[in-house]
């Protein structure tokens, strides 16, 4: 990230809001350019690798900050929206599971954090997305710290959940969309997880995001679902994407990347490519109608700057150490 951000100094920088129950950093990349009019900026969140096993989407995160790095200075659609907006991308929120992962093939699916067992229990780790204060402990999770949906002993409890809850928070106002990122199912779903509450803005977040999946559709046929979770998925409580439409910011959605059950959160290394180039499309949808919306007064979903492009030879330096060395020796498949 320090190297992205040295090579990029006017549309780049980072920074360390939180840390992991182990101490590990939990970093941002903020993308952005000066307003040339002085005027207020609003933001765009986006965040990936919450659960642990879901690799492709710091991979994601990853290629969403190459694009705009590749394409900003030539695609003037897309520098308006970076002198309106400061986009703020995690790669891994999730960075103790995700280093578990690594392990060895034993550890490859684990989902929950890492925090120590609570007393009387003798499994590691909370789900993350079950410990934000969204109705917390309701709906689709356990108590049993077991469980891969536990939700750990009270709302916020984990330092992961705490440290996106006070940046985000702190920038309610600011932030008009909050994209996190996951896998599986080639889903796009908005809040609410409980299925008897409903946002206000329901039909917009439906429209906002099936004009998504008709733009992420164009790239390679892939079809994504719209809708609710308990529409479409199954009932929840206590996820970030929940909790964010609950203080106030207009647009919240979860894509879930592919695939639809055939390889799971093991996607092969030659589905990374696509993958990343549809999601990128349908988030780039998303954001460019609440741009438009606040900023050119826009009432309908507009085409996304895509600007798809494919992986050459010239060095990727956002790509981590990790990441590389799983598509160089396939390790996903």
């Amino acid at each position: 990230m320090k190297e992205v951000e040295s090579q990029n100094p006017d549309l780049v920088s980072s920074t360390v809001y939180g840390h992991t129950f182990e101490n590990r950093d939990i970093t941002l990349l903020k993308l952005g350019l000066v307003n040339p009019d002085g005027k207020e900026k609003k933001a765009i969140w986006m965040d990936c690798g919450i659960h642990a096993r879901e690799w492709i989407a710091p991979a994601f995160c990853q290629w969403f900050v190459k694009e705009i790095l590749l394409l900003y200075k030539t695609n003037e659609k897309l520098t308006r929206l970076l002198q309106n907006l400061d986009f703020y991308v995690t790669p891994v929120i999730n960075v103790d599971g995700y280093m578990f992962t690594w392990t060895n093939q034993s550890t490859r699916l684990w989902r929950k954090s890492r925090s120590t067992p609570p007393l009387g229990c003798s499994c590691y780790g909370v789900d993350l997305n079950r410990n934000f204060n969204a109705n917390w402990g309701t709906v689709g999770v356990t108590s049993d710290c077991c469980g891969n949906t536990y939700c750990g002993q009270s709302p916020v409890s984990e330092p992961e959940a705490k440290a996106v809850t006070q940046f985000v928070g702190d920038r309610a106002n600011q932030i008009l969309c909050f994209l996190t990122i996951h896998s599986s199912g080639q889903l796009i779903l908005l809040p609410y997880g409980h299925p008897n509450v409903s946002a206000p803005n329901y039909d917009e977040l439906v429209s906002v995001g099936k004009a998504a999946a008709a733009e992420m559709k164009k790239v390679h046929g892939m079809d994504y679902t719209v809708g609710t979770s308990p529409q479409i998925l199954y009932a929840n409580s206590g996820s970030s994407r929940d909790w964010a439409r609950l203080i106030g910011i207009p647009l919240s959605y979860t894509f879930e990347l592919r695939d639809k059950g055939e390889f799971g959160h093991q996607l092969p290394e030659i589905q990374i490519q696509p993958a990343c180039q549809e999601a990128y499309v349908g988030a780039m949808s998303i954001i460019n109608y609440i741009h438009d919306k606040t900023f050119n007064n826009a009432t309908v979903p507009n085409a996304a700057v895509t600007g798809v492009t494919a992986v050459t030879g010239v060095a990727l330096t956002i790509w981590s150490t990790i990441m590389a060395a799983s598509l160089t020796t396939g390790v996903l498949a």
